[in-house]
């Protein structure tokens, strides 16, 4: 028997640190902001971007949602408490980090497998070409739109605000 592909976030599980399995189905009805994320990469201020829109929207059904990613330049080295010192020393974060994992290749996670065959890249390629690459999910738990990494956090705001 097929099983059958799948269409929304809801058809998804993903790992905390330190393991603990979280179902996205518990996202449905939110409007999500996926992004793989990196510590040491030209676009790392972007998190201040991202945490300002987590902050903004939150109230009003809005979620980020971080996947540190060490595929592109080995630029996320650390462990999961590593990162996520980091990330709140730094820049505040206070959005959910999710574990590390793999965006491209054999070991991608099916989540991010996913997404990208939902908003493939420009050209239509599915891989990902670098870190802070983002996925705007609407409420229903489908892909909206795919955001390249110099897509600065801040631009979305009317896209998030069109699905809020």
């Amino acid at each position: 028997m097929r099983m059958s592909q799948p269409q929304t976030i809801a058809d998804f599980s993903v790992q905390q640190p330190g393991g603990a399995e979280i179902s996205l189905a518990d996202r449905l009805g939110k409007v999500l902001l996926i992004v793989n994320t990196a510590s040491k990469c030209g676009f790392t201020p972007q998190y201040d971007g991202l945490e300002a829109l987590w902050r903004r929207y939150r109230d009003r059904g809005f979620e980020v949602i971080a996947f540190p990613c060490d595929q592109f330049g080995h630029q996320e080295p650390g462990t999961a408490e590593e990162i996520d010192s980091f990330c709140k020393i730094n820049f505040g974060v206070s959005f959910p980090l999710m574990a590390k994992i793999a965006v491209n290749g054999r070991n991608a996670s099916a989540f991010y497998r996913w997404l990208k065959a939902e908003a493939p890249g420009l050209m239509h390629t599915r891989s990902i070409k670098w870190n802070f690459t983002k996925f705007l999910i609407g409420r229903d738990g489908r892909v909206v739109r795919r955001y390249g990494p110099t897509h600065k956090p801040e631009k979305l705001a009317a896209d998030i605000e069109a699905l809020l």
